[in-house]
């Protein structure tokens, strides 16, 4: 019998077939990333003549918040995904919630580290960090960096004065990237608790995608992330675009609004809707509140 053909990294025409494999093919754990908080068990997922690794989180393995009492983070995971994908941007690797050989759990295409020694692939206006440029090493995937000094440099955009030990600081940025400007915008729109450098992964083909969206759609104003640098800076036309779409799909009856009912509760669903509108209204990136720490720890 032949081997499965192994599935690339996602591109727009693959999505459902990469869903219907993620959603009904045999999942067989072969490993575990001990450094996430809870489980993540790393598999190949098999269905028919396809196949593919992926990340499985059971929801037996997930360590309650006392913040996130309903729900759980894989029922949050998919529905960031699926706002994901209502934009059209593709930011979230495809993802289901499906039942495991440990219970239920949310099961997501895995995104290998881009190799190609092109830290910032794809249209990216990036450029010199300035003197002093030290590299984030892989997290993010080269599109954040800590600068001597205090101007970014050109193609970067500020974020936070860093504390780098020896009673030393350096300014912490990002790219100044349209790839990372758009995940900036469905952070805001899923209340994105936790946007750290690692959960950035750029693909080989050029394409941005983020992980870890279990800490997303709380009620109340819980943004957290490394990508502060276009604060209080106007939404591109693009963004005003793809918001003036999504709050159409979020509508009461419409598929979106029905199944992202199934994943979080009546409330956060309208603090959804609320964001989007408050997005459209306001016409710019959102700014921190000043209530709690505006970046993740740690960051990486």
């Amino acid at each position: 019998m032949p081997a499965p053909e192994r599935l690339p990294a996602p591109g727009v025409s693959a999505t459902g077939e990469l869903e219907e494999l993620l959603a009904r093919g045999e999942l067989t754990v072969v490993g575990r990333i001990r450094e996430a908080s809870n489980a993540v068990l790393l598999c190949t997922v098999a269905y028919g003549d396809l196949s593919a690794e992926c990340v499985y989180k059971p929801v037996k393995g997930e360590r309650p918040l006392w913040d996130f009492p309903d729900g759980n983070l894989a029922q949050r995971e998919v529905a960031a995904y699926l706002v994901s994908e209502a934009t059209g941007w593709g930011l979230v690797p495809p993802t289901v919630l499906r039942d495991g050989p440990y219970g239920e759990g949310m099961v997501q295409l895995w995104i290998g580290p881009d190799e190609s020694g092109e830290p910032d692939g794809g249209d990216t206006d990036s450029g010199d960090a300035g003197d002093g440029y030290t590299a984030e090493g892989e997290s993010g995937g080269g599109l954040l960096a800590l600068v001597e000094g205090e101007e970014a440099g050109e193609g970067w955009k500020p974020v936070a004065l860093a504390d780098v030990g020896e009673g030393r600081t350096a300014l912490l940025v990002h790219a100044d990237d349209p790839r990372l400007r758009r995940l900036a915008v469905l952070d805001a729109v899923i209340n994105n608790g936790d946007r750290k450098g690692g959960h950035l992964l750029p693909a080989p083909d050029g394409r941005l995608y983020g992980i870890d969206h279990g800490v997303t759609f709380h009620r109340e104003d819980k943004l957290r992330t490394l990508l502060w640098g276009w604060a209080g800076e106007p939404l591109t036309g693009e963004a005003r675009e793809v918001l003036t779409a999504l709050a159409a799909r979020l509508a009461d009856g419409e598929p979106l609004a029905t199944r992202l009912a199934e994943l979080i509760t009546p409330v956060e669903l309208a603090a959804v809707r609320a964001r989007v509108a408050d997005l459209l209204r306001t016409g710019v990136h959102p700014q921190p509140s000043g209530q709690w720490p505006a970046i993740p720890w740690p960051p990486v």
